[in-house]
């Protein structure tokens, strides 16, 4: 796999990956530990679930989905736009599949915010809400529950799977903060298009055999029985930890994780399709999460901070995100998923509208590009405008507060409402609670 780093040095593998480290072990606990407490009223929604791509770094608008033709060469840069199946909307070169069914996608250009940094971007974009304090570039914040962990906290089915998955790990923002790692992310690090991919403590090990999984449950259900064990103490960590030990031991006998896992009995045309990578094989993934009535997987996709080569490298990975992202919305629509599901696909901002000495572009949260599909969105549209040059969002400007309300309505959340610590301490789920009414239907 391949090992993505952004400008300040930071890898996949510098981050917490949280998830079940062993079938008893400290990873489980971890994961399902306390929660918060939320309340307020849902509104009927339009979507069901919710697969974000979120492609880390800042993406670059110009050449993505709002190309410059007319800016200066040192602007508008290598690419050429092209129409798509929408008149009067073009994207950049490299966008063919996606410009085809332009019909079914919106387009947000309009976007911008004041967080020029990864870590503050990430965390204004994945919460709606703006870090308290300043943040640095490399710093892994969470001041604010992300869409995903509120999701997963408000929108939970209890079905036997987690309900907020992040492969192939979790965004630096992408975490629950107060409502507690009960609603974090479960982790899938392993890439599926590998022929012997399987999903860590989604089965029992290899020498675990069925008679003694059972009989160590029995073991720890008697010893929590103890009357030390069941006294009302909130501060006895093992109180807390029965009911996580408890949804451990069902992900593990879960016939539905074993069926949602099995991405090797999907057709091999259809995996072609999607792309023989990591990306596509995880979006097919997601796609199969969708079906098990997962409410939230974020797609995490390293390797767009482009400072530096960047006409070279989009050569290579736009092909590959355009491949596979429409797939993934033809696949939904055909067996008739897209309406209930929305895709979203965008990074913490876009990118500088001048072309650096190395070939680059640099972080830009004035301006940026964002994809969504499905879920009610009415397709071919573009919301909002850059100027001519790509400098700053000037028409039907909107911030993330916009962008996050947008999602968690469609996911029939109520964005105004307040969520509580656990020390009782109230916080808005979302500032500006105004979703971006184009997107609504």
């Amino acid at each position: 796999m391949s090992r993505y780093l952004n400008c300040e040095g930071v890898s996949r593998r510098d981050c917490l990956k949280l998830g079940l480290g062993g079938l008893f072990g400290a990873g489980l606990v971890d994961m399902l530990r306390l929660s918060g407490q939320a309340s307020g009223k849902t509104i009927a929604p339009r979507a069901t679930s919710c697969i974000l791509v979120w492609l880390d770094g800042g993406p670059t608008h110009y050449e993505t989905f709002d190309p410059k033709p007319l800016a200066p060469s040192e602007i508008r840069g290598e690419f050429h736009p092209i129409e798509t199946n929408v008149p009067g909307i073009s994207f950049s070169e490299h966008m063919t599949k996606l410009g085809a069914m332009a019909d079914k996608l919106a387009i947000i250009r309009s976007i911008r915010h004041n967080q020029g940094n990864h870590g503050a971007g990430n965390h204004y974009m994945m919460t709606g809400a703006p870090p308290r304090i300043p943040v640095g570039c490399g710093a892994f914040v969470s001041f604010h529950p992300s869409l995903g962990s509120t999701t997963a906290k408000l929108k939970g089915r209890n079905s036997g799977l987690p309900d907020y998955f992040s492969m192939p790990r979790m965004s630096r923002s992408g975490g629950p903060n107060f409502l507690g790692a009960k609603y974090a992310p479960f982790i899938v690090p392993d890439d599926p298009n590998k022929d012997n991919f399987r999903v860590r403590d989604v089965s029992l090990p290899g020498e675990l055999e069925t008679a003694r999984f059972d009989s160590r449950r029995d073991l720890q259900g008697a010893i929590d029985r103890l009357p030390r064990i069941n006294e009302p103490v909130a501060a006895d960590p093992v109180v807390a930890l029965d009911g996580y030990y408890e949804q451990g031991y069902t992900l593990v006998s879960s016939p539905e994780a074993q069926a949602a896992f099995d991405i090797h009995s999907e057709p091999d045309e259809l995996r072609d399709a999607y792309g023989r990578n990591d990306f596509g094989q995880r979006a097919l993934l997601a796609r199969r999460l969708v079906e098990a009535d997962v409410p939230f997987i974020t797609l995490y996709e390293g390797g767009w901070d482009h400072h530096v080569g960047l006409f070279d490298r989009c050569r290579k990975v736009l092909p590959e995100i355009d491949q596979t992202l429409a797939t993934l919305i033809r696949d939904l629509d055909e067996r008739g998923r897209l309406d209930t599901t929305l895709v979203v696909m965008l990074g913490e901002f876009g990118r500088t509208p001048k072309i650096n000495k190395d070939a680059g572009r640099d972080h830009w949260s004035n301006a940026m590009s964002v994809l969504l599909a499905g879920g009610g969105t009415p397709g071919g549209q573009v919301v909002g405008a850059t100027d001519p040059q790509g400098y700053s969002a000037v028409d039907r400007v909107l911030s993330p507060e916009n962008f996050a309300s947008t999602i968690y309505t469609k996911l029939g959340i109520d964005p105004n409402q307040i969520l509580y610590t656990p020390q009782g301490r109230p916080t808005h789920l979302v500032s500006d609670p105004t979703p971006i009414s184009e997107l609504m239907g």
